[in-house]
């Protein structure tokens, strides 16, 4: 009868305490001081060392001198090891996180309109302390960061302002950002000084930012002109209205450097100055935040009350 052919073995890797091993000789430069370092016997080091040398059918070290220098092979695996070193005690503190109640991962969307430096400042701090916890981030016009929210997809919110908050939603006032009217130096508005009467504002395209997830839709606050083109994007907004392809409102943080170099020009509607757009930090009532989430939410609550830049003889919220 004909032996049965042998089954394939699967390949062994190397074990996480001999690529330590190894990267802690290539560290000290020596299997004596390495093996002190580790508090093992040196020949405990060097019996390791030579096991993955085998396993991985590589010379790792050349032995020929003084001390052991790393052949290329040997400094192509070093980098490997530190890189699975790395992951392995990521591993191990996300896993004590996890024991200790703190939670995975921590879900944040953000209003578009909101300003973008003290939100880069928050997720750095994030980051730094909760280095094994993932932050998942989503930048949403108008009501797009409430229906995230409302259906879970994101722990917390940092929402525009609503006609009415669900029973669902828990609202906290953060503070105000100004929205002004500008457009590109060669629109015809731009060449208006004084007040412009709404009359006139109605002849000309305005380019009007659109709530994609309709869960604020209804009177649209703002929006003067016969013609109007629906953005969902307010980078594409800004771009049109550099472009002279209408006039708009815009955060007056964000344009103030075109502003400054005479890319945009502001003009003065005749029956307001600046719009106060209120920006609410926002959660599920019925939800617990957990350790990171609760970190997060003190510190953006932290910046209330702000006005980014203080608005002038604002009127109402209005998201034009």
């Amino acid at each position: 009868m004909p032996k049965p052919p042998d089954t394939p073995q699967k390949a062994r890797g190397p074990t996480l305490d001999q690529l330590q091993v190894f990267a802690a000789v290539a560290d000290a430069g020596s299997f004596s001081l390495a093996a002190q370092r580790l508090e093992r016997a040196q020949s405990a080091v060097s019996y390791t060392v030579a096991n993955l040398e085998a396993l991985l059918g590589l010379t790792l070290f050349e032995r020929t001198r003084r001390r052991p220098v790393l052949t290329e092979a040997g400094r192509a695996i070093l980098a490997d090891a530190r890189r699975v070193d790395t992951t392995m005690h990521d591993l191990q503190a996300r896993a004590a996180g996890l024991t200790l109640g703190l939670e995975a991962e921590v879900s944040l969307a953000v209003d578009v309109m909101f300003p973008i430096d003290p939100l880069v400042g928050i997720l750095e701090d994030f980051a730094r302390v909760f280095p094994t916890v993932t932050l998942r981030l989503r930048m949403e016009p108008l009501g797009g960061v409430l229906k995230l929210v409302v259906e879970r997809e994101c722990e917390l919110g940092i929402s525009g302002p609503l006609g009415s908050w669900p029973d669902a939603i828990a609202p906290n006032l953060l503070g105000a950002i100004s929205l002004i009217s500008v457009a590109a130096p060669g629109h015809p508005l731009a060449r208006r000084d004084g007040r412009i009467p709404t009359h006139e504002l109605r002849e000309h395209t305005q380019l009007v930012l659109t709530d994609r997830s309709r869960l604020a839709e209804g009177p649209m606050h703002g929006v003067y002109a016969n013609h109007s083109w629906r953005i969902g994007d307010l980078g594409a907004k800004h771009r049109l209205l550099l472009a002279g392809l209408g006039w708009g409102g815009m955060p007056r943080h964000l344009v103030a450097a075109d502003l400054a170099a005479g890319r945009l020009v502001r003009i003065r509607p005749a029956d307001r100055h600046a719009f106060a757009y209120s920006l609410y930090l926002i959660a599920r009532a019925d939800t617990h935040p957990r350790p990171a989430a609760r970190w997060l939410a003190e510190r953006i609550t932290a910046l209330a009350p702000f006005d980014w830049p203080a608005p002038e003889a604002a009127d109402a919220d209005a998201p034009s």
